[in-house]
């Protein structure tokens, strides 16, 4: 398995397609309408100027992709980041999410973020069961937030400190390029 950068060009048709089930026949994502190729490139493109978006490769086909965003849009959320993570069916239950999140995470904390937050729309035990295994702890749940497949929808969040708190003021985040390169 290899774990890269998403390249918007090469990588967004295979992104809309891993993500177009997840849309079109369950509540794990609460869109109704999945993505395009297009959009999916534009998505990657906007995100990966902030946050790292990855890919995961399988004999040279695209496996999976996870991505962090901002938790909220006021500053003093900049040290926050929401991450998810969407693996292709056949690829599921052979250790793709978890590579994934580990390489997003570690950049992720390379970069200064402090706190990284995941929602999961319920019941979902395979994407809580990822969550738990890596350190999350849920702090709390959404109650019937979103209207999809006939019926309310409750969301989950789950919640992992990368950093210890300390009384200090935290250094800017550093961009995703660069974090890379600390690796």
């Amino acid at each position: 398995m290899v774990i890269r950068d998403a390249d918007p060009a090469r990588d967004a048709a295979a992104c809309a397609a891993i993500y177009a089930p997840f849309v079109a026949n369950t509540a794990v994502s609460l869109e109704e309408e999945a993505p395009t190729a297009v959009e999916m490139s534009r998505r990657i493109t906007a995100t990966s100027e902030r946050y790292p978006w990855l890919v995961a490769e399988i004999d040279g086909a695209l496996a999976g992709y996870a991505y962090a965003s901002a938790h909220r849009d006021r500053a003093a959320y900049r040290w926050a980041a929401d991450v998810a993570v969407y693996v292709d069916e056949p690829a599921r239950r052979r250790g793709v999410g978890r590579a994934l999140y580990d390489a997003l995470l570690t950049l992720l904390a390379q970069q200064g973020v402090h706190t990284v937050c995941a929602g999961v729309t319920l019941p979902n035990d395979a994407s809580v069961g990822l969550h738990e295994a890596l350190g999350f702890r849920p702090v709390g749940v959404y109650q019937r937030i979103g209207y999809k497949q006939g019926a309310w929808r409750d969301v989950g969040w789950w919640q992992l400190e990368l950093a210890a708190p300390d009384d200090g003021a935290p250094a800017e985040l550093v961009p995703p390029g660069e974090a890379l390169l600390r690796l």
